[in-house]
Order: structure tokens, then sequence, then C-alpha cells
């Protein structure tokens, strides 16, 4: 891979994780505070983007592997994305803000599983494939800290701050697009023209069927820390808001140095399935300190709690970067989008849509926010469904052709 060939695929993971990381870890506050939006309804908005994940192979999947240059097909969809995005952050009360969410939405979904499959193409080798993933996550806490600056300054009233740079940096990512390296459709005759189908027939795997149904359950609990945690800081360690942006990266520091120096070795060592598994288990941890968390003296608390924000990055790199790069070693390469459009439909699709519903449930339930005392019980909850992916990943998933691969290399 040249030069300019690795800066410029880093360049977009940069960008692509950037738009996310700008409005994901923020907006719930904002539209539960600011806007005063009830908590069902925030995580109905929530969840539009795993909507349209599940419309991903179907749409942006089939597109990339049989009709549109991928790298087309993503400026076009983020140029879109990036106008929705700064029309969501004028916009007030739940219909109008979770309208132009939708539209994004849409056309942002496909743009996750199909910059994977761009770089996989580019790349040629899989386990380097965190090395250039990992400016993904630099994006996310770089946008993290932009937001918190601007809010140091000063952003006008009257308008969602975190989806404003969203929109800014949307655009950006757009005009990028068309200066990425020509990945061209698969030309094969002989491939079925719908690639989605052939997606849908790893499904008769058995280690994949088990990998992709313990990779949704893992997903639902994962959600219980992408909307909430902002408030939990804010409410239980009075963390002012200025300040959790630059608390909530050391989440993405860890992953980082996870993603750079840590899954190279991990895969090469121990194989497949013990770094999806130790992916798994550490975020029970990070969750079992979050619910201790009420109980114990601020003084102690308020650094466990931000050192075990690590524990997501470590979690996020050995569970969900695993899982792409398992999914490129065991697809075929003329389906290579289209599979990747699979897992997100699984994890970011129908995953975080009920994960981002059944947040909202156990919130509704708990009330956390009028009692801090109520975080516990809320956080037990994927504490205990986490350990039992833990389990299962150890107990019933075994796949020879990945871990072959890993092996031999």
């Amino acid at each position: 891979m040249s030069w300019s060939v690795k800066w410029r695929i880093s360049a977009m993971m940069f960008l692509q994780y950037a738009i996310w990381g700008a409005w994901a870890p923020f907006l719930w506050a904002y539209l539960q505070n600011t806007e005063k939006i009830p908590a069902g309804q925030v995580g109905f908005i929530f969840g539009l983007l795993a909507l349209a994940c599940i419309l991903a192979p179907f749409t942006g999947g089939q597109i990339a592997d049989r009709w549109v240059p991928t790298q087309k097909f993503l400026g076009v969809a983020h140029l879109l994305g990036g106008l929705c995005l700064i029309q969501a952050a004028r916009a007030h009360g739940f219909a109008p803000v979770a309208l132009w969410m939708s539209g994004f939405a849409l056309v942002y979904a496909p743009t996750l599983a199909l910059t994977n499959s761009l770089g996989f193409h580019h790349i040629g080798d899989e386990n380097t494939f965190g090395k250039i993933r990992v400016w993904g996550t630099i994006g996310w806490i770089c946008a993290a800290f932009a937001l918190a600056g601007w809010r140091k300054i000063g952003v006008p009233a009257g308008m969602s701050d975190c989806l404003m740079l969203s929109g800014v940096v949307s655009l950006v990512m757009g005009v990028f697009c068309f200066f990425l390296p020509n990945t061209p459709p698969a030309k094969d005759k002989a491939a079925d023209q719908w690639a989605f189908r052939e997606a849908f027939v790893l499904l008769k795997n058995k280690n994949f069927l088990i990998f992709m149904a313990i990779a949704f359950v893992v997903t639902t609990e994962l959600q219980f820390y992408y909307g909430p945690t902002e408030a939990f800081l804010k409410q239980v360690l009075l963390i002012p808001g200025d300040k959790t942006p630059m608390v909530l990266a050391v989440a993405q520091m860890a992953e980082i140095i996870a993603m750079a120096f840590v899954l190279r070795y991990a895969l090469r060592n121990w194989g497949v399935r013990k770094t999806l598994a130790i992916g798994t288990i550490v975020w029970p941890l990070r969750y079992i300190v979050f619910a201790i968390a009420p109980y114990g003296p601020l003084a102690v608390m308020k650094p466990l709690v931000i050192a075990s924000l690590t524990l997501h990055g470590l979690g996020y790199t050995f569970f969900f970067v695993a899982s792409q790069i398992y999914v490129d070693m065991v697809s075929p390469k003329d389906i290579r989008a289209s599979a990747q459009s699979l897992l997100a439909l699984v994890t970011l699709g129908v995953g975080t849509w009920l994960g981002a519903q059944f947040t909202g449930l156990i919130m509704k339930y708990f009330h956390p926010e009028t009692n801090a005392l109520n975080w516990t019980p809320f956080f037990l909850v994927p504490c205990a469904l986490t350990v039992l992916c833990a389990i299962a990943f150890l107990l019933f998933f075994r796949d020879v052709k990945a871990e072959a691969k890993v092996e031999a290399e």
C-alpha cells in the first residue's frame, strides 16, 4: 500500500468517526435537558441511525458491490448527511429533530460499512487494519475536544452545537471522498447480481450465526454506555458539561493504544475467539464500577470511574474492530461491502435500535435522574447480560477458517 493511499484512507477514517463522535456522546443530554424531550422519545431519535443500518445491506452494500464506485457513493452520502445535520441543529421539538435526523441516518448508515470495505480492499492485510482504523478513534476524540473548545468560547443560542459541528465535518468528508482511491464494484459476471443475498448465505455457517447472535446481544447492552453516561457523570461525579467531552475522550485514548499496539498481538497470539471474548468481558467490569459509584465517596469514585472508561476503549477494539476483521476473513471478496453491511445490520442496526429502546425503558423504570442511587440497578442490567455473552463466546464459538489464517500469518 502506497503512502498516498495510506494517508487518504486514514483521513477517511478520521472524518468518518469525527462526524459521529461530534454528536453521539452529547446529544442525549441536550435533547433531554435543553429541548425537554422525554427519555422515551430521545431513545427513539438515537435509534434512527440503527433503523437506517438495517437497510444498509440492501442499499449501500448492494450499490458499492455491484453498481457504483464506493468513493463516489460515500461522497454524495456525506454531502447530503451534512445538510441534514445542519438543519437538525436548528430544529426544535421532537418531530422536527427526528425528521432531519432520519434523513441523516439514511445516508450515513451505509457509509459505516463501506469505509471498512474500502479500507480492506486497499490494505490487503486484515491484521494491519487496526493501525488504519485507529484514525477513526482519533477523529472521534478530536471532535470531542473541538466541541469542548467551542463551548468554552460560547456557542450561538437556539441550536445544538454538537449537531452543527457534526454537519460541518460531514460536508468536509463529502468533498474529500471524491479524492479517495478508486474502488469499483465487482465485475465477476458469474457472481449473484444481488450481493446482499450472498451475504445472507453466510448465516448458514453455524459459527458465523453464533457470532452474529452474540454480537447482537452485546450491542444492545452497549447503548447503556453511549446514551446516559454524560448525564451520569454530571449527576453522580459532579463533572460540569464543558468538561464531559474531555472525560469521555479517555475511552478513546485507550482505544487508540489498543488498536495501534495491542490488537494485532491479540489476534496473532490468542485468536479471534478469545479476542472477542476479552472484548466482551471488559464491558461488565466497567458497568460494575459505574454501579458502585453512587455509594462511594466522590474523592475515590471519581478517579475510579474515569479510569474505568479505558475499559470501553479496550472492549470496543477487541470486539467491534475484531468483528469487522473476522467478517472480512470469512466473506468472499466480491461481497465484501455487503458482508460488512450485514454486520452493521445486526449490530449497528437491529442491535442498536432495540438497545436504545431497551435503555430508554430501563431509564424510565428506575428514573436515575431523580435519585442517584438508582444508577446502580440501571447499570447492573447490561452488566449481567454482557457476562453471559462472554461465556457464550468461549463455550460455543470457534471459527476454524479465521483461526487458521491468523495462525498462518
